[in-house]
């Protein structure tokens, strides 16, 4: 089984629109939107929803006010400020818990005197398992604010490697992630192929760096695309040009072209609206992949 994962150093390069194209060109993927903190991939393949799973990640305290003799221990206790005190004129002191504040360290709820606050399970988003016109599709959606994406990006790439076994499918394309952080590093590791998708800017050669120093540090082959490539003819042959000196290969490179948005608004994705232009240029960066890792 084959795992390609399309990232880049940061948003907005076009991994999600090489991504929906690649999905047209091979039809019998399993696709993996791994992009779980902005997810889009959906707005492109408009899928089918089958199944929905709620994503639990952390705890956070709630003060039981009945149970709550208002020491003030837990206040004390806080070192990210999420409890808040309030001192009634005719009563004793009364505290509550900030849940976005609230960190889910659990040190309120022991050192409670009285048993008071209850430590629960944070719900931060769902995943879910959906059907395409191009195959089976498992995202998620985390919710705003919330936290651990690693570990959602982790049970959405172990779902579609699940589907795949069980629906003999040998590949999964994922739309990974931006940067080099922790939902990147759960992306890419064990994957069969990186592919980075790059800008012929000076920012794009250097964000093209540390991805390739990521996907070098887990030993995983790299290939490079130079996405829009034709804005900068000399900085697109030098960003090239350092890739293969780091060991990655060239699947390819596409250039500017005004059809690709307007694919977009239909909902489509660029190798269903033409054969010319950028189409064309994704399809021959889908040969050079294939040819590379075939």
């Amino acid at each position: 089984m084959r795992e390609i994962v399309v990232i880049s150093g940061k948003g907005g390069t076009g991994k999600t629109s090489l991504v929906a194209s690649f999905a047209a060109l091979g039809r019998g993927q399993v696709l993996a939107d791994c992009d779980v903190d902005a997810a889009d991939l959906h707005l492109v393949l408009g899928p089918s929803v089958q199944r929905r799973t709620r994503f639990t990640g952390g705890h956070y305290a709630v003060i039981r006010s009945a149970d709550c003799t208002g020491c003030g221990l837990c206040l004390e206790c806080c070192r990210f400020d999420a409890v808040t005190p309030a001192c009634p004129p005719d009563g004793p002191l009364i505290c509550s818990i900030d849940p976005i504040a609230c960190e889910g360290c659990g040190v309120c709820a022991r050192v409670c005197p009285t048993g008071a606050i209850d430590f629960l399970e944070r719900t931060c988003g769902e995943w879910f398992v959906s059907t395409t016109r191009y195959g089976p599709m498992v995202h998620a959606r985390l919710d705003v604010g919330a936290e651990n994406s690693g570990k959602l990006v982790t049970i959405v790439r172990q779902e579609a490697r699940r589907l795949a076994g069980v629906e003999g499918r040998d590949l999964i394309l994922v739309d990974g992630p931006p940067g080099i952080g922790c939902p990147v590093i759960a992306s890419i590791t064990g994957a069969s192929l990186v592919l980075v998708v790059t800008e012929p800017t000076l920012s794009g050669e250097h964000d093209l760096e540390r991805v390739l120093d990521l996907a070098a540090h887990f030993r995983l082959p790299a290939a490079v695309c130079v996405n829009k490539w034709d804005l900068n003819p000399a900085m697109r042959e030098r960003i090239e040009r350092r890739a293969r000196d780091r060991d990655a290969m060239v699947a390819g490179r596409v250039r500017y072209d005004p059809a690709v948005t307007a694919a977009q608004v239909q909902g489509k994705a660029m190798v269903e609206c033409s054969n010319q232009g950028a189409a064309r240029d994704i399809e021959a960066t889908w040969e050079g992949l294939w040819e590379m890792h075939g």
